[in-house]
């Protein structure tokens, strides 16, 4: 599997982009949200890729961010969704806008992009539901970033022991402000969950 790729960029058609990695040219897809952060041809450019493997033909594909390739993979894993509408859908949508619609049950937003019906928007709802972490509210300053690291973290943890992604953010909400350690979150959402269980 080919996970990333430095080079040179030899050309741009939208979704489509050539890379020169010492003189290879490695033909990709992207969606609309890399392709506005691209440094112009010749400019040298790292992207994280994935392969995807048909018997007519070997597609990689390209994206700026570890989030828009996770996203790009849970959504391909969907039931009636290929690369084609995960690619029109992370083209249409942020990664925060998608998790956000999801939690909302927003269909309307989802069906607004093109290749996304009604009853493939319900199916994205109910099968991304559990695998997506809760939108991370924006904050700003460095204590506050170190924050949300450390509640993606505890959250990460929590379903790791078996809660529901939605239980996870309750508990974690339920723990209140203040900037806590990754272990101090995940001990007093334990200690909150351990209380709402005791009689």
């Amino acid at each position: 599997m080919i996970g990333s790729l430095r080079g040179r960029i030899a050309s741009k058609t939208p979704p489509q982009l050539t890379v020169d990695v010492g003189g290879l040219g490695y033909e990709l897809e992207a969606p609309m949200s890399t392709f506005f952060h691209l440094p112009p041809v010749g400019e040298e450019v790292r992207l994280l890729t994935h392969l995807v493997v048909r018997e007519d033909a070997h597609v990689l594909y390209a994206f700026a961010t570890e989030e828009e390739r996770r996203l790009f993979r849970s959504l391909i894993k969907v039931s009636g969704v290929g690369p084609k509408i995960a690619l029109a859908l992370l083209s249409g949508i942020s990664v925060a806008a998608f998790a956000e619609c999801v939690q909302r049950e927003d269909i309307s937003a989802l069906t607004r992009i093109p290749g996304v019906g009604r009853k493939t928007a319900e199916r994205l709802i109910v099968e991304m539901r559990d695998r997506l972490s809760p939108p991370t509210p924006p904050t700003g300053g460095a204590a506050a970033a170190a924050g949300t690291s450390a509640e993606s973290e505890a959250y990460g943890a929590l379903v790791a022991l078996g809660y529901r992604p939605a239980e996870a953010t309750r508990l974690l909400k339920a723990v209140g402000p203040g900037t806590h350690s990754t272990e101090e979150l995940i001990r007093r959402a334990l200690q909150g969950a351990a209380r709402e269980s005791s009689p």
